[in-house]
Formats: structure tokens, sequence, C-alpha cells
């Protein structure tokens, strides 16, 4: 329980905005029912330095919307401009889109195989620089992560 409490206020603005009913918490993953959006979450193994943001990453799904399982990650400082992300889950790249302390997956089919990659891998990495140029790498395991993005994906397929 502790876990999601701690997911609940990494995530802020976005628990504050809706009700979330949590649906599942399986391994190191959650997922929540938000009203008009469903997320599976997790948060990555290390934990971030004072100055930093707290970083998390989320597949979200959209009752009636655009999104049917976009990753999102955010960031524990913002990227550098222009840069790109780089996602790995297993051994397979994803290159991401980024601005500022977010990342996200860039269309449905890359999301399709994230989502495939992240079935049978046991952990993916998301590396990028910073404004600075200092390198930043977080680690986020995928025990549990399965069962938690199929719960948001049925929650969101149904009508509230």
């Amino acid at each position: 329980m502790r876990w999601i409490a701690l997911m609940c206020l990494a995530l802020g603005t976005a628990a504050a905005a809706a009700p979330s009913r949590l649906l599942i918490a399986r391994g190191a993953w959650a997922s929540f029912d938000r009203g008009a959006a469903c997320e599976a979450l997790s948060r990555p193994l290390a934990r971030p330095g004072k100055q930093d943001a707290e970083p998390y990453l989320a597949i979200a799904f959209d009752r009636g919307g655009p999104r049917h399982g976009q990753l999102f990650a955010r960031l524990r400082r913002p990227a550098r401009a222009g840069s790109s992300v780089l996602l790995t889950v297993g051994d397979q790249p994803f290159l991401l889109v980024a601005r500022g302390h977010s990342a996200w997956s860039k269309d449905a089919l890359q999301e399709a195989a994230i989502l495939a990659a992240m079935r049978i891998a046991g952990g993916l990495r998301i590396e990028a620089r910073d404004r600075a140029g200092r390198r930043m790498a977080d680690r986020y395991l995928l025990d549990g992560a399965p069962t938690a993005i199929d719960a948001a994906a049925a929650a969101c397929s149904r009508p509230r």
C-alpha cells in the first residue's frame, strides 16, 4: 500500500485532477481508472536525487480518445532540447519524442511494438541527456506490467 500512496504522490496533478480507482497492483506496476483515462504505472528502481523530479513510466489508454497504449515517461530532469530519449525494452531500442521532463512514444505502430516487447522482457531502461549534457538513465522492472497494462486497457474499453 505504501507503494500505491507514493505512486499517487508522484503523479501529483494528474492524481488530483480526477478521482483514481486502483484496478490492480502486481509486482512493480499498478493500474488506475481515472474516468476519462486509464493508466498502468511504475517507478524506477533508483530513487531520484534531491534536485530531481520524481520519474515514472505510464502506459495510457483513453476512454473514447486518441491514446490506446501510449507510453509516457516523466524524466528526472528536463531533456536537452531537440534530443531524443532512448527506451530499451530487453534488447530492443526505441527512440521516443521528448520535451522538458516528458518523453512519449511516437505513434500507434511504435506503441504496439513497445507493448509487445514489454510482455517478454524482464526490464527496460530510459536514457537521455539533460539540458547540461549530463547523462540520465532510469531502469524499470516489468514484473506485473502485462497484468497492469491489460487491466488499464480493459477498464477504458468499457463506457463509464
